[in-house]
C-alpha cells in the first residue's frame, strides 16, 4: 500500500472523477478513479469511500474516460505542468442526482467561502480551490452575497459521513432557477395555470352537517380574506366551489394571473413553482410573493382542514408531525431564498 503523504497527493492532484456504483435502498455509493486508475476506496479522496468492484476506467492521453456516465461529480485542477490550484481554474460539479435528494458522496472539502464571479456578475460559492458549478456544469452564478453566503453555510454545515442535498433547500433552489426555469418557463407557468382552478382556497367544505359545517365556518374566516385581496390586486372576483373535482375561474382573472407570471424573474417563478407544489395552491405562493401572507400565515391556511381534524382526533406521530415539519421547510426555503434573491 503507498505511504500516505502519496495517496494525499494522489487525491489533490490529477482529475478526480466520483461515480456511481451501487444504488439500494439506502442511496449510491460512489467510486473514485485517479488518472484512469482505479483507486482503493479508503483513500479515494478526502472523505470519500465505496467501490462496486466493477470495470476500471480507461485513460486516454491524459483524459480519463469513465464507461458509466451517470451521476459524476467533477473535481478539476488546472491543465498543464501547473503544480498550483488556483481558485479560478478549478471547480466542482455536482451530479444531476443532487436534485432529487441522494446522497453524492461523502464530504470531500474543508473549507467553504464566497467570492464575486470574475465577470463580476453574481457570486460563486468556494469549496476550498474549488468554483461550485451547477448540475450541468455551468459556473453557478447566486445572484446576491446573501444568498450565496447562505448557500455556503449549508455546505459548511455537511457532515463527513455524507453530502445530503434533502438538507441543502436552497442549493436546490438556486439550481432549479438558474437551470430548469429558463428552458423550461413555458411548461412550468402551463403547468400552474392547469391547477389553478383545483387551487384549495376556491374549495369550500359542505355546511350540511356538524362534521362539515365547524370546516366552513373556518374557511370563510381564514380564507375569504384572501380571496377578497386577489380580488383587489387583479380586478376579478374568483369563483368558490364545494366540488371534489373543482370549479372553473373566468377568463379574465385566469389571464390576469398568467400574465403576471410572464413577467416574473427566473428566482422568482422558481419560488412559485415550488411554493405552489407544496402548498396545493397558487394564490398562496403569490400571497407570499406579493408579501400579502407572511410564512406562518401561509402555512396555517395550507394545513387548515387538516389540522382541524388533528384538534377533533388527534395528532398521529411519525405521521402528522413529520408533514407539519416537511412543510415549514418547504414553505420556510422558499420564501426566505426569495428574499435573499432580492437583496443587493
Amino acid at each position: 500500500m503507498a505511504a500516505p503523504a502519496r495517496l494525499l497527493r494522489r487525491c489533490l492532484s490529477p482529475t478526480i472523477v466520483l461515480r456511481k456504483s451501487i444504488t439500494d435502498g439506502h442511496g449510491r455509493f460512489p467510486m473514485a478513479t485517479v488518472a484512469g486508475e482505479e483507486v482503493e476506496p479508503q483513500f479515494a479522496a478526502p472523505g470519500l469511500a465505496g467501490d462496486d468492484g466493477g470495470g476500471k476506467d480507461e485513460s486516454d492521453g491524459g483524459k480519463v474516460r469513465v464507461k458509466d456516465e451517470d451521476e459524476k461529480i467533477y473535481l478539476k485542477r488546472p491543465g498543464g505542468n501547473s503544480s498550483r490550484a488556483t481558485r479560478d481554474k478549478t471547480s466542482v460539479t455536482m451530479p444531476m442526482s443532487f436534485m432529487t435528494g441522494s446522497i453524492v458522496g461523502k464530504r470531500f472539502y474543508e473549507e467553504v467561502t464566497t467570492r464575486m464571479a470574475d465577470d463580476g456578475n453574481g457570486w460563486t460559492v468556494m469549496l476550498d480551490y474549488r468554483t461550485l458549478k451547477s448540475p450541468s456544469r455551468r459556473p453557478l452564478k447566486i445572484p446576491s452575497l446573501a444568498l450565496a453566503k447562505a448557500i455556503a453555510a449549508e455546505w459548511e454545515y455537511q457532515q463527513a459521513d455524507g453530502i445530503r442535498p434533502f438538507t441543502m433547500p436552497l442549493m436546490k433552489l438556486v439550481c432549479t432557477a438558474l437551470e430548469r426555469v429558463p428552458l423550461t418557463r413555458a411548461k412550468i407557468i402551463e403547468h400552474l395555470m392547469k391547477k389553478f382552478h383545483q387551487d384549495l382556497v376556491f374549495c369550500r367544505s359542505p355546511g350540511d352537517s356538524d362534521l362539515t359545517r365547524g370546516v366552513l365556518e373556518k374557511q370563510i374566516e381564514n380564507l375569504d380574506p384572501l380571496l377578497e385581496w386577489l380580488e383587489s390586486e387583479f380586478g376579478f372576483k374568483p369563483v368558490v366551489h364545494s366540488c371534489f373535482f373543482g370549479g372553473k375561474q373566468g377568463d379574465g382573472l385566469v389571464g390576469a394571473i398568467e400574465n403576471m407570471l410572464k413577467t416574473t424573474t427566473d428566482c422568482e417563478l422558481a419560488v412559485i413553482d415550488a411554493l405552489a407544489a407544496a402548498a396545493h395552491s397558487l394564490v398562496i405562493p403569490l400571497g407570499i410573493v406579493r408579501g400579502r401572507l407572511d410564512i406562518q400565515e401561509a402555512i396555517k391556511l395550507i394545513r387548515l382542514e387538516e389540522d382541524l381534524q388533528v384538534d377533533r382526533w388527534g395528532l398521529v406521530e411519525g405521521g402528522h408531525d413529520v408533514d407539519i415539519a416537511d412543510l415549514q421547510v418547504q414553505i420556510s426555503s422558499a420564501a426566505v431564498f426569495l428574499g435573499l434573491s432580492q437583496r443587493q
